[in-house]
């Protein structure tokens, strides 16, 4: 698509034109001396057959410009420059015949340069908000990028820094990475508390609710007893809802034994969910957003967001 000069520039270039040259073979020159082509001078150059007068010869140039497939943009802009920067006033036109007014011609050439300095700076905030949307872009592509290597590394047993750590300290990892992932998504999330007799994971709040986490990674699936205590936890509040993350699943009785005991207020995620996430599939809130979904309309509280069926438990 070709890049359009702006008409209102364009506009009172034409009348500084016709505020600084009198003879019309002045004006030709002016426009040859800027790029314009035989082409772009097309029937303006005969302006004595046709009898042209000096606006007629300016408005027929430039409307050939801006119908060059490229919209002139070269030569206008060098018209321009030539005409901000304008400094001779022949004493023969504007003194001696007085055809010209040298008072009304800096006039016009200083609107012209505001008119410039206008538009240059509507290019330079245009500049600066793509250049400001475009590092935001790779920002967020360089947090992604940390995020799955910082989850990665936690699958081979390494912090952040590529050193190894132990069961338990993976487990206060994933609490981190999942404190930066909500973060990066814009999510509340609150730090790990105590209550009395509870130790809380934290909190993430989601569509204006607030859902009481629990991480754990550990070398087998979750089973009962670890889901039930969490569940008990979660309808202990007001209007308390849950978010539980195994990395490796859960089993089938503990699933089962949820639904069929507890009202359906926690929802669960698994690692294969969250690699979804990093590998830039599904976004964390498009997961949360599938799951709760399933448990309001199909009672299901652990599915394959892709399927949206329930996903194949193990047992204990």
């Amino acid at each position: 698509m070709k890049t359009v000069f702006p008409k209102d520039i364009a506009d009172f270039m034409r009348t500084c034109i016709l505020s600084i040259f009198w003879p019309k073979k002045d004006i030709i020159s002016f426009f040859y001396n800027n790029g314009c082509t035989k082409s772009d001078m097309k029937n303006a150059i005969n302006f004595e057959e046709l009898n042209l007068s000096r606006s007629q010869i300016i408005d027929i140039v430039f409307n050939n410009l801006f119908k060059r497939t490229d919209g002139g943009i070269g030569q206008f802009r060098s018209m321009l420059h030539a005409l901000v920067n304008w400094e001779h006033f022949d004493p023969y036109y504007f003194k001696k015949l007085k055809k010209l007014d040298e008072s009304e011609a800096i006039r016009n050439i200083n609107h012209l340069k505001q008119l410039q300095e206008i538009r240059d700076a509507k290019i330079k905030k245009q500049k600066e908000e793509r250049e400001r949307k475009e590092k935001k872009i790779h920002s967020k592509e360089n947090a992604m990028e940390q995020l799955k290597k910082q989850y990665f590394n936690l699958y081979q047993g390494k912090d952040e820094f590529d050193k190894s750590i132990s069961l338990q300290q993976r487990g206060y990892l994933l609490e981190n990475f999942l404190r930066d992932l909500s973060i990066y998504e814009t999510l509340t999330i609150s730090d790990p508390f105590k209550l009395i007799g509870e130790q809380i994971d934290g909190t993430i709040k989601y569509d204006g609710e607030n859902y009481i986490l629990e991480a754990k990674w550990q070398n087998s699936v979750t089973a009962s007893n670890a889901l039930y205590q969490f569940a008990y936890k979660v309808e202990g509040k007001l209007y308390g809802r849950g978010l539980f993350i195994s990395i490796n699943g859960f089993s089938t009785d503990s699933v089962n034994a949820l639904v069929r005991g507890k009202a359906l207020n926690t929802i669960l995620i698994d690692g294969a969910d969250l690699i979804l996430v990093v590998e830039g599939l599904f976004s964390f809130k498009e997961i949360l957003d599938r799951k709760i979904k399933a448990a309001q309309t199909m009672g299901k509280i652990y599915v394959d967001i892709n399927t949206m069926k329930d996903k194949i438990c193990f047992k204990k």
